[in-house]
């Protein structure tokens, strides 16, 4: 069994880390942290662990929890997770971080868009966690940045599209909603039930901090330079990513074919589900799961595509995916501890 920690175990990400890595064959959670629950029970912090893990939230020291644990999954806000994760990869632990501070590839983008990113030196080698675009560098890597959940509902969309070159690049535009609990688990006056409740905003216009790593992903794909429309909004639900992406066809294509395109793409993909031709996905059939939903749709009229992607933001668009991550960078098969299926209703 591998001894495994989750740094920052008292966040929405955090115990959905728990709860996944309880139900894996092949790990041990052995280690928790948390700044702010320090000393107290995890299953205390959060009851729906009750009976299964007696763990107590150990302080955020490095030395301390590469001694309890041979791999590390940092889930710390950006900035505080480059604080630790130099240490831990010096004490020779692999590591898959959930922050923002190991996606971009160059600093000056990091610093335009979050702070100053104070260890660098590791961007060269960070792989961007993606298996389904990156499953080969994933595997040999010991830092593993995993992706955001607005990013990895995009790329997934969009990739048998710009990679067969059927769409222009230069017309993306992308409107996404989430679920609160993408704003994390902290008090603030946005999530606030009365706020959320009944209601449906955009936020983050043009400025959300996920653009700069759609559009790097995109270039990657595209192989030219991607700029992208990309309007975030706040659903009121607790869980979910629902990603509405347009594009400018380069070749007349039915919807049919769209499909197939999608299905041949995707095939032997365990985590991408490609709805047939008349139907679209729906956040309630991916929560509580790792999959990610694509339908597809031609408009003959405009003479554009809309891709329609959904994930579970706290399992693909977190802590399933970085499970995926170590599976891949431990050599345990892929989808070992991931394989539920969505809860629903």
């Amino acid at each position: 069994m591998v001894k495994v920690a989750v740094v920052g175990a008292s966040g929405y990400t955090g115990v959905e880390l728990i709860r996944l890595l309880l139900a894996h064959p092949g790990v041990d959670v052995t280690c928790v942290t948390s700044r702010q629950n320090a000393g107290e029970k995890i299953a205390a912090v959060f009851p729906s662990l009750l009976g299964r893990i007696d763990l107590a939230c150990d302080p955020v020291e490095p030395a301390l929890i590469a001694v309890k644990a041979d791999f590390v999954f940092t889930a710390l806000p950006h900035q505080s997770a480059m604080e630790v994760v130099p240490e831990l990869l010096a004490a020779g632990r692999k590591v898959v971080d959930l922050s923002a501070d190991y996606r971009l590839r160059e600093v000056a983008v990091y610093e335009a868009w979050y702070a100053r990113h104070t260890s660098a030196n590791l961007l060269a080698e960070a792989v961007y966690g993606l298996p389904e675009l990156y499953r080969s560098q994933v595997a040999g890597a010991r830092l593993v940045a995993n992706p955001g959940c607005y990013p990895t509902s995009v790329a997934l969309a969009l990739a048998p599209l710009l990679r067969a070159g059927l769409i222009d690049p230069a017309t993306l535009i992308i409107d996404s909603k989430s679920g609160t609990s993408g704003a994390g688990r902290s008090a603030k006056v946005d999530s606030l039930f009365c706020e959320v409740n009944e209601g449906f905003k955009a936020y983050g216009v043009a400025s959300h901090r996920h653009t700069p790593e759609i559009e790097q992903t995109l270039t990657d794909l595209a192989g030219e330079k991607v700029i992208v429309n990309f309007t975030p909004h706040l659903l009121p639900v607790n869980r979910g990513i629902f990603s509405t992406c347009y594009a400018t066809l380069m070749v007349e294509k039915s919807t049919l074919e769209l499909v197939e395109t999608f299905q041949q793409h995707y095939s032997g993909e365990t985590f991408v589900r490609v709805h047939p031709a008349g139907s679209l996905p729906n956040v309630a059939f991916v929560r509580g799961s790792n999959f990610c939903d694509l339908g597809v749709v031609s408009d003959p009229r405009t003479g554009r595509v809309i891709v329609v992607s959904t994930i579970d933001n706290l399992v693909k668009g977190a802590a399933g995916q970085a499970v995926q991550n170590m599976n891949l960078m431990l050599g345990f098969e892929e989808s070992a501890g991931l394989m539920a299926l969505p809860v629903f209703p």
